[in-house]
């Protein structure tokens, strides 16, 4: 395409194909308009023998020239968009995220972290990579192969967990317990004492009565329309704490350091209950009077349509 001498080229996202020559590089800058010819890029290549061109994905806006283009691509600076995992995010959650930064389609994603090979040797009784996706934020270039996402984010919770390739004991039910540690509060201060609670009902058999393993078995079965329903809690599926004692088969999230931490030294607590308090935190009780008191009283505190003091 003609262009007045001076106007700036577009913007452009190229791949660099492995084992690309410069010929071939040049030709794809050309024809993405990084570089007005694919020929004064080779000859600017042949004047830097000595410099090796890299592959990946590589941003240009548009007003570089030859030089600097290729500098960008002897530095290997590749392009990579800032991909952030909250702290509580299930693999759901990641692929939407992926999907919406043009990075991964979501069934591709969710059929790789389904098969829990990456982390087998930690978690042998692993049922899906759900709980390993460490929460952090991750540079990916575009194009990214998904195998390499998820090893980047498994790799990461080898790193946080402090895993040098030994799984120590009990770590299928530490991970499980802390995702759900995890999705049940977002107050530091509550994670171990939530964690202590749940250790306690564990103890005495009693069910974990956890909402979000109830909305897990929905998102599992396609039917979560982002609110519980009764049907829900009734719903037969092995993460279905209200039916079923003992934790889940797995994760429900992935959860942080600090919850990880909680799961690890839950707080020695009499409490077996907790309810949202209308603030972000939750009310703990021991008898199921008090349990029924604080419930009570954060449904009126619903009804009135302001918070608990």
């Amino acid at each position: 395409m003609w262009r007045p001498a001076g106007a700036r080229r577009p913007a452009a996202i190229v791949e660099i194909p492995a084992g690309a020559s410069r010929w071939q590089i040049a030709q794809r800058l050309a024809a993405a308009g990084v570089v007005r010819s694919a020929a004064g890029f080779e000859a600017w290549c042949v004047l830097h023998p000595g410099q090796t061109l890299k592959a990946g994905a590589y941003r240009f806006t548009g007003g570089e020239s030859v030089s600097r283009v290729f500098d960008v691509l002897a530095r290997g600076a590749v392009y990579t968009i800032a991909v952030t995992v909250p702290e509580g995010y299930n693999r759901f959650d990641i692929a939407r995220e992926l999907a919406r930064l043009g990075l991964a389609r979501p069934s591709v994603f969710l059929a790789a972290t389904a098969n829990p090979a990456a982390i087998r040797d930690l978690d042998p009784a692993a049922v899906s990579l759900e709980g390993y996706l460490f929460p952090a934020t991750y540079p990916i270039s575009p194009h990214t192969p998904v195998a390499r996402i998820i090893a980047m984010m498994t790799g990461r919770f080898r790193e946080e967990a402090r895993l040098d390739g030994v799984a120590p004991p009990g770590i299928h039910a530490w991970v499980t317990l802390a995702s759900l540690v995890e999705k049940e509060t977002a107050v530091a201060a509550e994670r171990p004492l939530i964690a202590g609670v749940f250790g306690n009902r564990l103890r005495l058999g009693l069910p974990l009565q956890c909402d979000p393993t109830v909305i897990y078995a929905a998102l599992l079965a396609h039917r979560y329309t982002g609110a519980i329903h009764r049907s829900d809690l009734a719903f037969a599926s092995p993460y279905n704490t209200y039916l079923h004692t003992g934790l889940p088969p797995g994760p429900i999230a992935n959860p942080g350091r600090a919850s990880l931490l909680a799961a690890e030294h839950p707080a020695h607590t009499p409490y077996l209950y907790f309810v949202n308090d209308g603030h972000g935190g939750h009310r703990f009780a021991r008898p199921l009077a008090g349990q029924e008191r604080n419930v009570r009283r954060y449904l009126r505190a619903r009804r009135a349509g302001r918070g608990l003091r």
